[in-house]
C-alpha cells in the first residue's frame, strides 16, 4: 500500500459481503485503521488524486458490480466506544446505533428511536437517521471528524446543517463520535418501549430478508410517526402501491410484499438488477402520481462495462 499502518489494508476488497444486501464489485484498497491517530496519519499521506469512501455496516447502501475505484475506509472496534456523562451520550462512530439505545436506556436516558434503526452511529449522523417522529438533529451535539486530510476537529449542532434524510457535512469527512443529548426516563419503560417498537417493526417490515432498510425518501419530507393518525397520502409506499409495484421483480431483484419501500436482494440479484428495478419503480411512480422519488439508500461505485 502506500505506507505500513497499525491497522488492515486489503486489496481489491470483495464489497459484496460488507453490505446488507449482499451486492457489489471490489474495492481497489480496504482499510480499516487501528484507532483516530492510525487514521490521520494514513490520510495526511494519501496522494489527492485518490478518492476516499467512508462506509459504515452498509445497511443502507448499494455497491455497483464495477466496484470502487479508491480506498474503502471502515471503522472497526476502535470506535465502538459507548460512555456517558450526566444525560450526554457519548458513542463513537462504529458502535451499532441499536446497541447505543440499549445502553442508554439502560442509564435511564431515552434514544429509544436509534433501536430499530439499522447500521451504525457515523451513518445515523450523516443520514440523520430518525423514526416515530424523532431524528439524530433533535438530540445532536457535537461530533468529532477527520477531514481528508488528515485534520481532526470537533464540529457542533451550529455547524451542521440537518435536513430530512441528510446533512451538509463533506462525503470525504469521516466521523469519528457523536454526542448526544438525551431526556432522562425509567429503564424498564424506555426498555419496554423499544420492544413493542421492534414488535411493530417486524410486522410491517421484511426484517428476515436481505434489504437495505426504506429504498425512497417520503415525499412528505418525514418519516412515519407510528401513530394512527399518521397521514399517508404522501409515503413512499403509498405512491408504490398506486403504481402497482408491490411485488415487482427483475431478475434477482424484488420489490417487497410486505412493505412495498423494500426492494429484496432474493438470493443472486445484482447491484444493477436493483438499481434498474428501483429506476422502474420511480418511473412508474412519476407516471401514476406525477411525484419524483428520490433515492434514500445511497448508491456508489462503477457500474460493470
Amino acid at each position: 500500500m502506500f505506507f505500513e499502518t497499525r491497522g488492515s489494508v486489503i486489496t481489491n476488497k470483495d464489497l459484496s459481503q460488507i453490505t446488507w444486501l449482499r451486492v457489489g464489485g471490489p474495492a481497489d484498497f480496504f482499510f480499516k485503521p487501528a484507532d483516530s491517530k492510525d487514521l490521520i496519519d494514513f490520510l495526511k499521506v494519501l496522494p489527492n488524486d485518490i478518492n476516499i469512501f467512508p462506509i459504515g455496516m452498509g445497511s443502507n447502501l448499494i455497491i455497483r458490480d464495477g466496484g470502487i475505484r479508491g480506498v474503502v475506509i471502515r471503522l472497526g472496534s476502535g470506535f465502538k466506544n459507548i460512555s456517558f456523562d450526566n444525560n450526554k451520550v457519548i458513542a463513537g462512530a462504529s458502535a451499532l446505533d441499536a446497541h447505543v439505545a440499549v445502553r442508554a436506556a439502560d442509564h435511564g436516558l431515552d434514544l429509544t428511536f436509534l433501536r430499530t434503526i439499522p447500521g451504525s452511529i457515523g451513518g445515523a449522523v450523516r443520514m440523520n437517521a430518525g423514526c416515530y417522529g424523532s431524528y439524530v438533529a433533535d438530540c445532536f451535539i457535537s461530533a468529532k471528524v477527520i477531514t481528508r486530510s488528515g485534520e481532526l476537529f470537533e464540529i457542533s449542532s451550529n455547524d451542521i446543517r440537518f435536513s430530512y434524510r441528510q446533512c451538509d457535512l463533506p462525503q470525504d469527512c469521516i466521523i469519528l463520535e457523536a454526542t448526544f443529548e438525551a431526556q432522562f426516563g425509567n429503564p424498564a419503560a424506555l426498555h419496554l418501549k423499544m420492544k413493542n417498537q421492534l414488535a411493530k417493526r417486524d410486522e410491517t417490515q421484511p426484517t428476515k430478508e436481505r434489504t437495505a432498510g426504506s429504498t425512497f425518501r417520503n415525499p412528505s419530507g418525514f418519516s412515519s410517526t407510528g401513530e394512527k393518525d399518521d397521514l399517508h397520502d404522501l409515503k413512499a409506499w403509498r405512491l408504490i402501491d398506486d403504481a402497482g409495484m408491490r411485488g415487482a421483480t427483475y431478475g434477482g431483484a424484488k420489490i417487497s410484499e410486505k412493505h412495498s419501500n423494500f426492494l429484496i436482494n432474493t438470493g443472486n440479484a445484482t447491484a444493477d438488477e436493483l438499481e434498474i428495478l428501483g429506476e422502474q419503480v420511480r418511473k412508474s411512480v412519476f407516471q401514476k402520481s406525477k411525484v419524483k422519488l428520490e433515492w434514500e439508500v445511497i448508491r456508489i461505485g462503477e457500474t460493470n462495462p
